[in-house]
This record gives C-alpha cells, structure tokens and sequence, in this order.
C-alpha cells in the first residue's frame, strides 16, 4: 500500500488562506495524510508565498512544496488542475477529491441548512470525474440541501469561471494536454474583461435568487463576477 497525500493547492490557499489552514488540520489530524503545496516541484514558490497574507506566508513556507508521488500512492486535492496534471504525468498514482475523502469519514459533523434550495455547479475541469461529481452531490444532501441541477451539468458542463476565456497556465498545456489542449477545442482563447463579465452575468441568469454552490475556486470567482449568490463547498463544510 502507498502514501496517501493532500494537495492543499497555491491558487486556494491564496483565496482563502483560513479555509485551506482549517483542511489542512482536519485532515492531518483524522487522516494522517502527508499534506504538500503542489503536484510539481518548485512552481512559482515565490509568486505564491508573496500573495499570501504576510502572517501566513511562514506557515505555508514550511510545507513541502510536492511530494515524491509513486506508484500507489493515493493523492487527494481539490485543485483540478493538480488532479489533470497527476493524471498525465503520474498514471499510477490514484488521483481522488477532497470532497471523497471528506465523504469517507463517518465521524464529520455536517451543518444543517434545513432543507434549503441549492444549485450544484459543475466544473469544467472535471467534466469526466464522476465519483467526485456524485460525492458533492452526496455532501450536499448530508448538509440538508435540496439540491438542484441546471441544465449544463456533470459532463455537459462548459463553465470554468472566467478561467476559460484566457489563455491557459503554460504548464498545464505542458503537462495535461490532453485535457487542456485535445479535449478544449475553442477554450482559453483571450477575452476583454468586459465581455468574460457579460459571459458570467448570462451564466448566472439561470439561477436567479438562488445560492449556487461550486468546489472550483475558478467557478466561485466567476460565479461571483456574474452576480450570483455563490458559494465554495469548502466553505459550507469548514467555515
């Protein structure tokens, strides 16, 4: 039996830097996981470490910035990017969610949102990983959520927040591409900023009022440009 690992992710923790500090507890804590920054060694360790609020730049600092994945080892993240880059370049290694291992402990203590409607919002990044999809949507239910599905969902979806309508991180071309290059036909091609908020504001018009949930940083940021009520699944688990 290998390792088994936790990806805390740069672009996250830049986010929400409290957020990806009480994961990383929890999990080291239950599960005992080797937690790293990253799925490739040494990437933009300065640019990341520098965006992070500065009393949390030593703490994040001290983390090995990747591990040493093998053959077995089971690596856990919530960045897709991380989870498209280990796929390709580490294909025996067991690449899961976050959300699976959070749905795997039977002691997690979930809040109560009493029956609340919610829209669940799939990601583009991880149109094809439907253990993940079912184990979000199975959260969300253990959280009293009605959950509600647009038409575009699981691997119809096409949303990826405005991260679609830039050009791609050069090394995910580099080290995924085929999800990033083969499988993107007419994706992260350059868009003015007014027009990648008037594609998030079109998107949005399908939920109305009502609180859309997303486990992408990518999709939050542009589910928050369009002007939808949006809300991160880490949020709602860790908060």
């Amino acid at each position: 039996m290998g390792d088994c690992y936790y990806i805390a992710s740069c672009v996250f923790t830049v986010g929400y830097p409290e957020l990806s500090r009480k994961i990383r507890a929890y999990i080291a804590e239950r599960f005992g996981n080797r937690i790293v920054r990253c799925c490739v060694p040494r990437y933009k360790l300065r640019e990341f470490t520098d965006r992070m609020p500065e009393a949390y730049r030593d703490e994040w600092s001290a983390l090995p910035d990747c591990g040493d994945f093998a053959a077995g080892d089971t690596v856990y993240s919530l960045c897709h990017n991380c989870s498209a880059v280990l796929e390709e370049t580490k294909p025996d290694v067991v690449v899961r969610s976050l959300w699976e291992l959070v749905l795997s402990d039977r002691e997690f203590v979930y809040p109560d949102f009493h029956g609340a409607p919610v829209y669940v919002q799939d990601c583009w990044r991880a149109y094809d990983r439907k253990d993940e999809q079912l184990a979000v949507r199975r959260l969300l239910e253990k959280m009293n959520f009605r959950v509600r599905e647009p038409a575009e969902s699981r691997e119809r979806t096409r949303f990826c927040g405005i991260s679609l309508y830039r050009p791609a991180p050069p090394r995910n071309l580099k080290l995924a591409p085929r999800r990033f290059v083969e499988n993107a036909p007419g994706l992260f091609m350059p868009h003015s900023s007014e027009r990648q908020r008037e594609l998030m504001e079109a998107h949005c018009r399908q939920f109305g009022s009502f609180q859309v949930v997303c486990y992408c940083h990518y999709c939050h940021e542009g589910l928050k440009l369009g002007g939808a009520s949006a809300r991160h699944l880490a949020e709602l688990l860790f908060g």
